[in-house]
């Protein structure tokens, strides 16, 4: 039986554990943990919505601008844009990120740590958008405050960046599940849209946190469905062919959204023309129109109950379409999934009124259409089907319409991508010249911490010491001698203790016992190779020491111990064969466990082809 002791169970032990491609239970943890803060944040969120509309909003409800007097819903997209360019745009272009682009951006690019000065905006630019009468979702938000807390959280415990990743995506999960109830969904999402890759190291964690916080979110408002589903079906496989069109308009919507949120054009006309634009135009349609403003949610469960008129669908999917594109190409960082299933609802359900004066006798509810236009929607602009149909099911509670749910959003998704050339709301939004998808190489890098593999038997010295001092230096039979420079502009240096005993021995045969005492060996005249170090922090991933080592043509990097700068130390060198190894050794332990998986019968052309 295996035996713990005291320091099993320090924090320093957990960093250390965390720091390898293996520690589940760890990571599984910090899911736990995670889900529960990002729960309470969601409906801290919340609350604080709720709080705003008591103020002006007719019962109190967030939603509930059909019960404002015209003018003052056309007023409030005015006051909100004014209070985002004044309070907003005052800060730097870096704390002007929000929502899920800039989660992707600091994950992919930046480890998964997060501004605190980004954090606290998105309080107030998330309330202020969606009270303010723009259309926008509470979603991006929620994603932004969970992602951001956890990683925070990993960041107060200086826990290793490879674990910081799983943080973000936990945060992200438990954000979506406590938003629509929805824990499968909000996993799917962090997996698919976010952390773009599927390992189990990651999704136990995340189902962890995803369960939490829709726990959380179900202890404060409940367990009830975010809408209110009718007892409805597809009736007819011959409805098929129409779902089909619908996925195929669908799809060319999703396309003109994209292309008109990420208009060049749009983006470079000054920044009060572009927040005035959207705020006229806002409240212009908002006189007519007041179900394009906000989330749309309640405008969404009277679809499902067939309570809208024409005018008003296609008002939802014309304008609150070009509204929410408008709104994110000038400036105002909000939410747009919410946003992006109203119109898809509204798409779904023009498209079956239209079906049924076409075929009034075998075409399905409209509210069929509804839901899946939702998913086919959000599978689209966000180029995430598996997440789409996800929601469709938990939002519906329908098992029955997966069938043509699936349809219906592979069409959308392979319209939008190949007639439009859309590759995906959020990943055409952090690009930047490089796509955020990482290679295989540096996926499997940064689930790795560099404590995993660094070489920890490493002494340090200066340049200039004695025989006895090297004979010491050579006592506990290191790897490396760190050699420290005289100044912090020259490079620290370290050399194979190997040459160096080697070099000793032969060196001290030909000299006397005299000779030795008074002589002072200077390490950088040893023959043998050194290497050229830089630091690099104990938290840092292998994908950032592969990294540094390629930019700058460096031999190695030392780890560095301690946040304090008179306390830091050494622990350990690492070195790009080190990273090199490790990869190999991981790929051949993968490639082993799918052969001892694979039948002893399968053919040679086979494996071939599903290796291909």
């Amino acid at each position: 039986m295996a035996r713990f002791s005291r320091s099993d169970f320090t924090l320093e032990s957990f960093r250390r554990q965390l720091a390898n491609v293996d520690a589940l239970p760890q990571l599984c943890v910090l899911g736990l943990v995670s889900g529960v803060i990002t729960g309470a944040l969601m409906v801290g969120f919340r609350l604080l919505l709720e709080a705003g509309a008591m103020l002006y909003m007719p019962e109190g409800k967030p939603e509930a601008f059909e019960g404002l007097a015209p003018w003052w819903r056309a007023l409030l997209p005015l006051i909100a844009v004014t209070l985002v360019g004044v309070l907003l745009y005052r800060q730097k272009p870096s704390a002007r990120k929000l929502g899920v682009s800039h989660v992707i951006e600091r994950l992919t690019y930046h480890q998964g740590r997060f501004p605190r000065r980004n954090w606290l905006n998105q309080w107030w630019v998330g309330v202020v958008s969606v009270l303010g009468g723009l259309s926008a979702g509470r979603e991006g938000p929620a994603i932004h405050l969970g992602a951001a807390a956890s990683s925070g959280l990993g960041e107060q415990l200086r826990l290793p960046h490879n674990s910081l990743r799983v943080l973000v995506a936990c945060g992200t999960a438990a954000g979506i599940s406590a938003s629509f109830n929805t824990p499968i969904a909000g996993v799917i999402f962090a997996m698919e849209v976010v952390m773009m890759e599927y390992t189990l190291m990651s999704f136990m964690p995340v189902i962890l946190a995803s369960t939490m916080g829709a726990l959380v979110a179900q202890l404060a408002y409940g367990s009830a469905p975010a809408f209110s589903i009718p007892d409805v079906a597809l009736d007819s496989f011959l409805n098929l062919p129409w779902v089909v069109i619908m996925g195929l308009a669908i799809g060319l919507l999703a396309g003109l959204f994209i292309h008109i949120s990420r208009s060049v054009w749009i983006r470079h006309r000054p920044l009060w023309l572009r927040l005035g634009a959207t705020g006229v135009l806002t409240g212009a349609v908002a006189w007519f129109f007041p179900e394009v403003q906000g989330i749309g949610y309640d405008s969404v469960a009277a679809m499902l109950d067939n309570q809208l008129t024409i005018s008003v669908l296609l008002a939802l999917v014309v304008f609150k379409l070009i509204l929410t594109a408008l709104t994110v190409a000038g400036g105002v960082p909000i939410g747009i999934i919410g946003p992006v299933l109203v119109i898809g609802a509204a798409a779904g359900s023009l498209t079956g009124l239209f079906g049924g004066v076409v075929w009034p006798n075998r075409a399905a509810d409209p509210a069929i259409f509804a839901m899946l236009g939702m998913a086919a929607m959000m599978g689209a602009v966000l180029q995430a089907p598996l997440a789409a149909l996800m929601a469709l099911l938990e939002l519906t509670h329908t098992p029955n319409i997966m069938l043509p749910g699936m349809l219906a959003v592979v069409v959308a998704c392979l319209t939008s991508r190949q007639l439009t050339g859309c590759e995906g709301f959020f990943i055409s939004s952090v690009r930047y010249g490089l796509h955020p998808l990482q290679q295989p190489l540096m996926q499997a890098l940064s689930r790795v911490s560099v404590p995993a593999v660094m070489e920890r038997s490493v002494v340090r010295t200066e340049r200039m010491v004695s025989h006895a001092q090297v004979h010491k230096l050579l006592e506990t039979n290191p790897v490396w001698i760190v050699i420290e420079r005289s100044t912090r502009d020259k490079p620290v240096l370290a050399l194979k203790a190997a040459e160096l005993a080697r070099w000793l021995i032969d060196h001290e045969a030909s000299q006397t016992p005299e000779e030795i005492a008074q002589e002072k060996i200077d390490l950088l005249e040893i023959p043998g190779q050194r290497l050229e170090m830089a630091p690099i922090s104990l938290q840092a991933t292998l994908s950032e020491a592969f990294i540094t080592l390629q930019n700058d043509a460096l031999g190695a990097l030392y780890v560095v111990h301690g946040y304090r700068p008179k306390q830091r130390r050494i622990s350990g060198i690492i070195t790009r064969g080190a990273i090199e190894r490790y990869y190999q050794y991981s790929y051949s332990q993968q490639e082993h466990n799918k052969n001892a998986d694979t039948p002893n019968d399968t053919s040679d052309s086979k494996r071939d082809g599903g290796q291909r």
